[in-house]
């Protein structure tokens, strides 16, 4: 097998190496190997718009960069959305599975739309930036942000849960390790994608570096190198940490759904390195997660 077909195969998915019908990334279940969690994202000129089908998922639309139109039948939500993902919150769009929308951008910019499988119908309407709870979590090297926009406190979904994290240059993020594919009360089973943006340097594009091992009855081995539009999928296993090469801010949108009747994110940290937490009281955030938060934090 060459090279270039284990990418495109495997866990880690290169920028580019997912694209199809318009879409420059299109993660669906039956892609990934799995049964629920799914992602698409695209790049859209100045007036140019894409279609989507929802079928059988429910999806969130959300700004990466520009702003956008979003039409569900004979309703239509403005989005302002952001100049990047690093700039703030956005406001996003919620589509229903069954329906048929399209997604414009009046200045051109890139969007991302997060999916899960359901068969529960809930309404077409819009989350505002200024709704989204906003998390400084960890300390020291292991401070970063965290939007919860859709995560199930924050907005009402069937199966979707999805964050964003941004982890300055030299953090480590996704630390301690932890999983989430046991279920139980520790744990609540979920497939997750990570999609990734890394911040250019001066005099190119920037790297960042994501870690997968395997759990008990769960064999995974990942150490990927991430850039812009890269994805990398985990249907199990530790994962962590994130690493943000130091100059270059990193920027992940993670995308859950799973099986279990209870729409929730309970994990468990790697024994090994469960104490990590611990050490946070003894550390200061890091100033650049403060000024990213702008105080805005819940």
């Amino acid at each position: 097998m060459t090279p270039a077909v284990e990418q495109r195969t495997g866990h880690h998915r290169p920028a580019g190496s997912t694209a199809a019908d318009g879409w420059s990334a299109v993660i669906t279940p039956e892609l990934a190997g799995w049964g629920h969690a799914g992602l698409r994202v695209a790049e859209l000129g100045p007036g140019e718009r894409i279609a989507l089908d929802t079928a059988i998922d429910e999806a969130i639309v959300l700004p990466l960069a520009g702003g956008f139109r979003v039409t569900c039948g004979d309703e239509i939500l403005e989005l302002a959305g952001r100049p990047s993902p690093l700039a703030g919150a956005t406001d996003f769009a919620y589509l229903p599975c069954g329906a048929r929308a399209s997604i414009e951008s009046p200045a051109g910019g890139r969007v991302a739309v997060a999916t899960a499988r359901t068969s529960r119908g809930l309404p077409f309407r819009a989350g505002a930036a200024a709704g989204v709870p906003v998390e400084l979590r960890g300390a020291g090297p292991s401070s970063r942000l965290v939007r919860n926009f859709a995560a199930p406190a924050a907005f009402e979904a069937d199966r979707l849960i999805a964050v964003e994290v941004i982890t300055p240059g030299g953090n480590w993020s996704s630390w301690p390790p932890h999983k989430h594919d046991e279920a139980g009360p520790a744990e609540s089973v979920l497939e997750e994608i990570y999609y990734y943006e890394v911040a250019d340097g001066p005099d190119g594009p920037g790297v960042g570096y994501q870690r997968v091992y395997g759990s008990p009855g769960h064999p995974i081995d990942v150490l990927a190198e991430v850039r812009t539009g890269d994805v990398v999928l985990i249907p199990h296993g530790w994962h962590g940490p994130a690493m943000a090469a130091p100059g270059y801010d990193l920027y992940y949108l993670n995308v859950m759904a799973g099986p279990g009747p209870e729409r929730s994110w309970r994990i468990s940290d790697d024994p090994a390195h469960a104490w990590i937490r611990a050490s946070w009281p003894d550390q200061a955030v890091d100033p650049r997660v403060e000024a990213l938060a702008g105080g805005q934090t819940s």
